[in-house]
């Protein structure tokens, strides 16, 4: 069998699982097969995700799964997105029981899908999106992006809002996380039409800081619409990458310089 969901589309025999750790082969169907199980969860401000231009000041129920389709040496949660699930369950949650703690909090509105890569665990998280739409509550999807047309429109219809990771802007950049520029491209062009979406960027020194690189992303951004906003975050030493220096304050305030050219709104993030 093949998964199709992301560019890796994986050739699965019976109980194998992708790259992604989650998604297997189970009696000749593909699905997450940790599906209900949940990595992490907690009450966050709107802001942590990032998103600064929608419902600010109002906090969200922000839940994890497990795995991911990407392999970013720098990964911030790499405990669960590069954990099959087959050992570290948090707890089974179904969608019902998620929906009652949503709204047992007074200030939250609605559920984010964050922490880990939400959307190797996508036919849940619609699941999931649907119930919460019924109910009057927001939706919130923080995501690489780099995943199938089809995966997006598939949840783009029940998503008020993402946070889309654009690493970078280079193939060379993207290729060494396993991932595909264009595909993540294709992924906030479709979801811009769908939904309210921003944008952040990791800046790792000498990977994807350069100047040259900033200025050909933010003409894209802008090409779609210069009222994206777009996060810029400061790298910290991580995971695999857990040597080196954080990324030199005044290096990112001159690419935001350059990103305020073609773009309404920039922040500056982790600073």
């Amino acid at each position: 069998m093949k998964c199709n969901s992301c560019f890796h589309n994986c050739e699965l025999k019976e109980n194998a699982r992708g790259k992604c750790l989650v998604r297997g082969n189970v009696n000749g169907e593909i699905v997450n097969v940790v599906k209900e199980k949940i990595s992490s969860i907690a009450l966050d401000p709107i802001e942590k995700k990032p998103l600064y231009h929608f419902y600010s000041g109002k906090d969200i129920l922000s839940i994890g799964f497990y795995g991911c389709n990407l392999k970013c040496p720098f990964c911030q949660n790499y405990s669960i997105s590069m954990d099959s699930g087959k050992n570290h369950f948090y707890k089974d949650k179904t969608k019902e029981e998620l929906l009652n703690l949503a709204l047992s909090y007074k200030n939250n509105i609605g559920i984010a899908f964050t922490y880990n890569e939400p959307l190797v665990n996508h036919e849940y998280v619609v699941e999931i999106a649907k119930l919460f739409k019924e109910n009057n509550l927001k939706t919130v999807l923080v995501t690489n992006g780099c995943f199938s047309e089809e995966v997006c429109l598939s949840v783009c219809k029940y998503i008020d809002a993402m946070n889309i990771d654009l690493k970078g802007f280079t193939r060379k950049f993207y290729k060494s996380v396993d991932g595909d520029l264009e595909m993540v491209k294709r992924f906030i062009e479709i979801a811009k039409d769908y939904c309210h979406i921003e944008l952040t960027t990791l800046l790792i020194p000498d990977k994807n800081d350069s100047e040259e690189e900033m200025e050909d992303m933010c003409k894209w951004i802008a090409s779609l619409n210069k009222d994206i906003p777009l996060h810029l975050s400061r790298f910290f030493p991580r995971y695999k990458m857990n040597s080196g220096s954080p990324t030199n304050i005044n290096k990112m305030y001159k690419l935001k310089q350059i990103a305020e050219k073609h773009l309404n709104y920039v922040y500056l993030g982790n600073v």
